[in-house]
């Protein structure tokens, strides 16, 4: 059983930055990712990196704002969010899954931890 724990959520106003970590505890993920939901809306993934090679994913709104990278000595993941927005106001939750043909399809999902932008 793979257990994904997050960290690095809060609260910052618009343009501020947060790092989000996610250490997979008992399994080398071969890629990791985050997704997001926001309130009413589905999960949407936004990066995600191919640990064998740092192949990296990112949805178009974020592209040039938000870096995923990785640490795979310590099974970690991370993800650099800058220039934030209101509209990033969501919960994001860390994935551990498979890469495919550039993206990573998750098998396991942390508990989650929110990020606040406020304008």
């Amino acid at each position: 059983q793979v257990q994904l724990v997050e960290s690095g959520g809060g609260s910052v106003q618009a343009g501020g930055s947060l790092r989000l970590s996610c250490a997979a505890s008992t399994y080398h993920c071969n890629c990791m990712g985050w997704s997001r939901q926001a309130p009413g809306k589905g999960r949407e993934g936004v990066a995600a990196i191919y640990t064998g090679g740092g192949s990296t994913y990112y949805v178009d709104s974020v592209k040039g704002r938000f870096t995923i990278s990785q640490d795979n000595a310590k099974n970690t993941v991370y993800l650099q969010m800058n220039s934030l927005k209101p509209e990033d106001t969501a919960m994001y939750y860390c994935s551990c899954g498979a890469w495919y043909l550039g993206l990573c399809y998750p098998g396991y999902w942390g508990q989650g931890t929110q990020v606040t932008v406020s304008s």
